[in-house]
């Protein structure tokens, strides 16, 4: 079974004519013939059945269609790749973000891509994590940036870096020391991404370091953006928490102090793929600009 048999087939089973086949491929109705008389000699049954009005597609074709599809397109996306890989003229890359890509001066990753490689078309989507990680796994997203810990079933995960996550409070005096868990269960808190709620992974992590001490973390109140929450801690509103990266790149207001927490927490920065999953030559460089965009930022702790 070649190639050029199944492109045979696939042209006669679209065109329902032999003659409308070999055009459409740029042969001779015989060699179009052949290659499918061929084909049906190496499988032991008929593929088409010829009457007055053309080819009708037998029960066998129906069966192997699909897998002649997946089999051309395969080929192709092969040397379309092998192309793009020497050239990268042209493609898409699909890539996600970390929502918060902007604070970490990631957001001129397509200005930096572009300038480099003007002819490659690039789809970068900023989501929560858990939605990165799951448009990845779905196969929506070839790659993106999240932070850990998602769902990695289906995932190939590099870990960058870490970046340390700080309660943020304009009321706690600033010769406190580092924050319990004990404390943060029982403060008034204001927290951002509330679409994503205890799915976000910052989230999760300290709600599982509550549940071993048997507290849990509520939210007073809940806002989509960093910023809001940042701006509600300031007004004396209640307390938050955020990753350093964050915090530094938000307008400093006097009256909000940071802090440690007393067991060091950490959001790791992980570059995730589907596993075996395709990787065109240009989101492969996009992820590649992407690492190093990542390895740059000062305040992160390198984990490659």
């Amino acid at each position: 079974m070649t190639l050029n048999q199944l492109r045979a087939f696939l042209a006669a089973y679209s065109c329902r004519s032999l003659s409308a086949a070999a055009r459409e491929l740029g042969i001779s109705q015989a060699s179009a013939s052949e290659l499918i008389s061929r084909l049906e000699q190496e499988l032991g049954v008929p593929l088409f059945t010829r009457n007055s009005k053309g080819l009708s597609p037998a029960p066998a074709a129906e069966e192997l269609h699909p897998h002649a599809l997946d089999c051309v397109n395969s080929a192709r996306r092969g040397s379309e790749a092998v192309q793009a890989l020497r050239t990268l003229n042209g493609g898409v890359s699909t890539f996600g973000v970390l929502r918060y890509a902007a604070n970490y001066d990631l957001a001129d990753l397509v200005v930096q891509f572009h300038q480099k490689y003007p002819g490659v078309r690039v789809r970068m989507i900023g989501l929560n994590s858990h939605v990165v990680a799951a448009s990845v796994a779905s196969g929506e997203i070839e790659c993106g940036l999240v932070v850990l810990p998602v769902d990695t079933e289906h995932l190939e995960v590099r870990q960058l870096a870490q970046d340390e996550v700080r309660f943020i409070s304009s009321t706690r005096p600033a010769e406190a020391g580092p924050v319990s868990i004990h404390e943060l269960a029982s403060a008034k808190l204001v927290l951002y991404d509330a679409h994503a709620g205890w799915k976000d992974p910052t989230r999760r992590q300290l709600q599982d370091r509550a549940n071993l001490a048997g507290l849990s973390i509520e939210a007073d109140m809940e806002v989509e953006h960093a910023e809001t929450a940042y701006s509600l801690v300031a007004a004396g509103a209640g307390d938050s928490f955020m990753a350093r990266g964050i915090l530094e790149s938000l307008r400093r207001e006097d009256t909000v102090r940071s802090f440690p927490f007393a067991d060091p927490l950490y959001d790791t920065i992980a570059l995730v793929q589907r596993k075996h999953g395709y990787l065109s030559p240009a989101t492969r460089r996009f992820s590649e600009f992407a690492e190093r965009a990542v390895a740059a930022q000062v305040g992160l702790t390198s984990l490659v």
